[in-house]
């Protein structure tokens, strides 16, 4: 069971456009159950953040103006729940014919609906649509895609990351070559996904054949990267750990998790592929 009560998860099923404020559409799905899967019994060794752009956001002013933003919302890794994307989307639309006296009151009703089905206080920003600030970027690091790499036919799997001999050293990369499959539907998810990692060197073809293992692999995207940071922390102990992987935009959404070892740690902002 992935959400709380017996309402059933709208991903998957078909569903009605509801034009009217409806918090109830909104489904959690419980972290703990696969972090359970994984071994990770007791608090999460990670820190992070669940960061989303919501480009379809609209509402009606107090003159029945429409207003249309794009929504940065950052949601905690240590929230009890994570919020389902389409039931995520089914809100947001419910809002488009609703009437707030001011921007700030509609902020404040949004953080308030998501941070009641995820347990945590919910960031929201809001941004114009054309907001210089939504600029794709480029990554820091190296991008592993030239390698000469296989896609594996097997799921992923720490033992395929290979350890060189050498010293400590830092590694910063990144492939745009991420697949992964909704555990629902079982369509396919892409994105980019990116590391910066210290500790005793990995062997890049190694790691790139171990994301490209994700192709056939289904789970949510936060799951996925949380099974990558589990893999890696167990097979190569870092000294320091950061995984992000940016999703492209589904529904008007894009997911962007990120795990680290750095409580500090901040998402890298949009690509130009979001």
């Amino acid at each position: 069971m992935v959400g709380d009560g017996d309402k059933e998860m709208p991903l998957g099923r078909n569903t009605t456009v509801v034009d009217h404020y409806a918090p109830e559409l909104l489904f959690p799905i419980d972290r703990s159950q696969a972090r359970r899967q994984l071994g990770l019994k007791e608090a999460a060794p990670f820190y992070g953040t669940d960061l989303w752009h919501a480009y379809e956001m609209s509402w009606l002013d107090a003159d029945g103006r429409p207003l249309a933003r794009v929504g940065r919302f950052r949601i905690p890794a240590s929230s009890r729940c994570m919020v389902e994307s389409k039931s995520f989307k089914l809100y947001l639309n419910s809002l488009n014919n609703t009437r707030f006296p001011d921007e700030d009151r509609a902020v404040e009703t949004i953080r308030s609906d998501i941070g009641a089905v995820v347990g945590a206080e919910v960031v929201l920003e809001l941004l114009l649509p054309d907001d210089p600030a939504l600029a794709g970027r480029e990554l820091p690091g190296d991008c592993l895609d030239d390698l000469a790499v296989a896609a594996p036919d097997a799921e992923p799997r720490a033992d395929m990351l290979v350890l060189r001999p050498g010293e400590i050293k830092e590694q910063c990369c990144y492939s745009h070559l991420l697949r992964s499959l909704c555990p629902v539907t079982g369509q396919p998810d892409w994105a980019t996904v990116w590391m910066r990692y210290r500790g005793r060197p990995i062997e890049p073809s190694s790691l790139l054949r171990y994301w490209l293992a994700y192709r056939r692999h289904q789970e949510f995207h936060e799951q996925c990267v949380e099974r990558m940071f589990r893999d890696v922390s167990q097979r190569c102990g870092p000294e320091a750990l950061s995984i992000q992987a940016l999703y492209t935009r589904r529904g008007g959404l894009d997911i962007n998790p990120l795990r680290s070892t750095d409580p500090d740690a901040k998402p890298l902002p949009r690509l130009n592929r979001q």
